[in-house]
């Protein structure tokens, strides 16, 4: 008896076949809860279980479709997947080919944002200690936004009114679509890399989840974290809250109140300072009271005679000081004075005359002094000074000591 036997490959690829080809299993969707995830990151591929109360059934999602997802898959969440049925060969069991994944029940971008929203959180960028403060007197604000619509305009309205002097340098940005979060990271850094930029500004105008999801991502809410420059964050309405939100140094309802927070009100500034100098006069007269009181006081317990006592002291002391000055500059004369007739007396000495005065002459030849007499000879004409007068001689002899 022959048998026409088949081979598990041919079994399995025969029973694959059946189930590509079924039109109600190639783009099917299944609403089940997660159980054994696994993400081997190094392929990005996912496995998990999908099940009810009832029935389970494997499922794979292959890294090309994973990376699309916007939150992350866990163990017991609920999920709409959309796929196609068929079996792997290997192990002939069939299985949910995952093209798709979202939340049941939950918007993708909600739990996303949660889920971006804890895993900050945890590793501590919402934390109080890394906000900037924003300073109270800005000279110049940075603006990242949309250089389109109302809300610009209401800015530099509101800076104008508020505190004129500040300075607004606006970076036109795209707050909404694919490049979004690219443009506001970039707006972001080209401000912050300003040394002249003191508070910036980053928002944009209301929206749906969607429209505000640039500002939900992780790229934006690093750029913020990161900034040098402190950050007020202005996305949407009151009600609107975005990841960037929680990590700038301050949140704004309003790109409006945004304005509003980054600068004084140079009114109030005025009048507070007017305060201010009102309180300080007020100190200074109040005093100069408490001096005119203490004065008076003194003037009125202080008898006449004992302020008397007093001038006559004063008066003594500045007689024993001029006595004292008059005798110190008089000694000192008298030094000076006999040092003077000493130094003439020494040079008196040395004096030519007083040389003379003792029968001494002096002989000059052609207006030099004669001191040796070898400096002369017969017929020479010299000159001869006297105490009383000159004479003019002629020499007759020359004669050397032996």
């Amino acid at each position: 008896m022959n048998i026409n036997a088949l081979t598990v490959t041919q079994v399995n690829t025969y029973i694959k076949a059946i189930l590509d080809e079924n039109v109600h299993l190639k783009n099917i969707y299944i609403v089940g809860e997660i159980s054994n995830f696994l993400h081997y990151f190094r392929s990005g591929h996912m496995y998990f279980t999908l099940k009810d109360e009832n029935s389970q059934l494997k499922a794979v999602m292959f890294s090309s479709n994973a990376s699309r997802l916007k939150f992350k898959p866990n163990d017991g969440m609920k999920v709409l997947c959309r796929g196609r049925i068929s079996v792997y060969d290997k192990d002939g069991n069939y299985q949910l080919y995952v093209d798709d994944m979202q939340p049941d029940g939950i918007g993708t971008l909600a739990i996303a944002f949660e889920q971006l929203k804890e895993k900050l959180s945890k590793e501590g960028l919402f934390d109080e200690v890394y906000k900037k403060p924003v300073p109270k007197f800005p000279r110049k604000i940075g603006v990242a936004t949309s250089d389109m619509g109302a809300a610009v305009e209401d800015i530099k309205n509101i800076t104008k009114r508020r505190y004129p002097i500040a300075e607004l340098v606006i970076v036109p940005t795209v707050v909404q679509g694919d490049s979004a979060p690219d443009d506001i990271c970039k707006s972001i850094k080209i401000l912050d890399c300003r040394d002249d930029i003191d508070v910036i500004i980053v928002g944009r105008g209301g929206g749906s989840l969607e429209d505000l999801w640039a500002f939900n991502t992780e790229q934006v809410a690093r750029a913020v974290f990161e900034c040098n420059t402190p950050i007020i964050s202005a996305v949407g309405h009151e009600t609107d809250y975005t990841i960037r939100d929680f990590v700038s140094g301050l949140r704004a309802p309003t790109q409006s109140a945004a304005a509003e927070l980054a600068v004084p009100d140079s009114s109030a500034l005025i009048s507070y300072l007017d305060d201010i100098k009102n309180r300080l006069s007020s100190l200074l007269y109040n005093k100069i009271d408490k001096e005119y009181q203490k004065l008076d006081n003194l003037l009125i317990n202080t008898p006449l005679e004992n302020m008397n006592d007093y001038i006559n002291q004063k008066s003594d002391d500045l007689e024993v000081l001029q006595t004292r000055l008059f005798d110190g500059f008089s000694y000192l004369l008298e030094q000076k004075s006999n040092d003077l007739k000493n130094k003439i007396s020494r040079l008196d000495a040395l004096s030519p005359l007083k040389i003379l005065l003792r029968g001494y002459t002096l002989t000059l030849i052609d207006g030099k002094t004669v001191g040796d007499v070898n400096d002369i000879k017969v017929g020479d004409v010299i000159d001869v000074t006297f105490t009383n007068g000159k004479s003019k001689c002629i020499v007759k002899e020359v004669t050397p000591n032996e």
